[in-house]
């Protein structure tokens, strides 16, 4: 339905279902970064000339856009950084190694692991990790036993796992985290290309937000980040852009969000996000959501149909993402052959390794939708994993 919307499709012949890795991008989207390097291409701030004062325009347009995209209360609280990754990294950095403990789950990528580890943090040793059942659910009471024992930790979870699709309830996880005094961080990386989000209802503290899986250019995201907070976070990086004033003695910084921003920016993918964003509003979540729905649905039914597949959860509060083995099979061998017939999948870890590693596997075949994705994409895929599991069985 929304596929001619994307020049991708019409120049691949690729049937793409990596959207969990990262989304294709709409016209409007590509257009407006041939708009700003062909027509207006100049830095931001700090200048009068016209070309430059379009681009701060088209820059700041986009953090009014966010702010009211998940209803944030001030623009002020809408950082720009490079995605996901950066976000975390800058408010572990920046805000939470001061905290005696941090409590993540057992479905974090990579990118909310490692920055705990570098502050020295290890499992029982300023690091806490909420269990997970075998259908990979948050355990809701081993978390509460964990913020009884830690009060006043700070809470860095993820919303939906980029590796099995898990939705983790996060209005819940942060109404029980504040009664103990916590402070919670979430990691949005895929939230905002399945879902609406409301960071004043689930009254979030900070919320990393991806550019590139809500079908804006890579390089480019946000953090969202409480008023209240604004103040006890440290700058991550200093220089250009962040500046009041400078000199030998002293140096005095810009509020937020300027004083967040050093350096130049990444300009049109931040115009491009933008975009990505208008596009979604003109697409409309309930749109989103009931094309998933279905799609994933049918996806699993086909699934679930061919001989000696391996599941991880069932599709119980599960978007996006449907990750599974085939028993005597090397998942690595199924991701050659079907990029081999012009399907994309991912194989591997998914830079989850720890949730892997508790599964007793490797790594897993990850397929994930989006809502330009369609019947025949799955028919395709269907076909093709036959064909490769016929050809592995040989």
């Amino acid at each position: 339905m929304f596929k001619n919307d994307f020049p991708y499709f019409q120049n691949s012949k690729t049937t793409y279902l990596d959207n969990g890795a990262t989304t294709q991008k709409p016209k409007s989207v590509i257009d407006s970064q041939v708009e700003y390097y062909e027509h207006y291409c100049s830095n931001t701030h700090r200048s009068n000339f016209g070309d430059a004062n379009k681009a701060t325009l088209e820059f700041e347009k986009t953090r009014k856009i966010l702010k009211e995209f998940i209803n944030a209360s001030k623009k002020e609280e809408i950082i720009f950084t490079k995605g996901v990754t950066e976000s975390l990294n800058f408010i572990a950095t920046s805000f939470a190694k001061d905290f005696k403990t941090v409590i993540i789950s057992s479905l974090e990528h990579h990118s909310n692991i490692v920055p705990w580890h570098m502050q020295g943090r290890t499992l029982g040793l300023g690091l806490e990790v909420v269990n997970c059942d075998d259908n990979l659910n948050f355990d809701m009471n081993h978390f509460e036993e964990l913020l009884k024992a830690n009060p006043n930790a700070f809470v860095s979870i993820t919303h939906i796992s980029n590796a099995f699709g898990k939705i983790h309830d996060i209005e819940a996880i942060t109404k029980l985290a504040h009664s103990y005094g916590a402070v919670v961080m979430i990691d949005g990386a895929q939230s905002l290309a399945h879902t609406s989000i409301d960071v004043q209802a689930l009254d979030v503290d900070f919320f990393a937000i991806s550019g590139h899986k809500t079908f804006a250019p890579t390089g480019v995201g946000a953090i969202y980040i409480k008023e209240k907070y604004l103040k006890d976070v440290k700058p991550y990086q200093t220089g250009g852009a962040t500046i009041h004033e400078v000199d030998f003695s002293g140096s005095t910084l810009l509020d937020s969000p300027y004083k967040f921003e050093a350096g130049t920016q990444n300009i049109a993918g931040v115009i491009g996000f933008g975009k990505a964003l208008e596009y979604l509003n003109y697409v409309k979540y309930e749109n989103i959501q009931s094309i998933e729905h279905n799609v994933f649905k049918y996806l699993d039914e086909k699934l679930a149909k061919l001989p000696d597949i391996v599941f991880y959860n069932d599709l119980e509060n599960c978007v996006g993402s449907r990750s599974f083995n085939f028993k005597g099979i090397v998942h690595d061998d199924i991701g050659i052959l079907l990029d081999k017939m012009k399907v994309a999948v991912r194989v591997g870890h998914h830079c989850a390794q720890p949730i892997m590693k508790k599964l007793g596997i490797k790594g897993t075949i990850r397929v994930s939708i989006s809502f330009y994705n369609d019947y025949v994409d799955i028919d395709n895929l269907i076909t093709a994993l036959k064909k490769a599991l016929n050809m592995l069985r040989d």
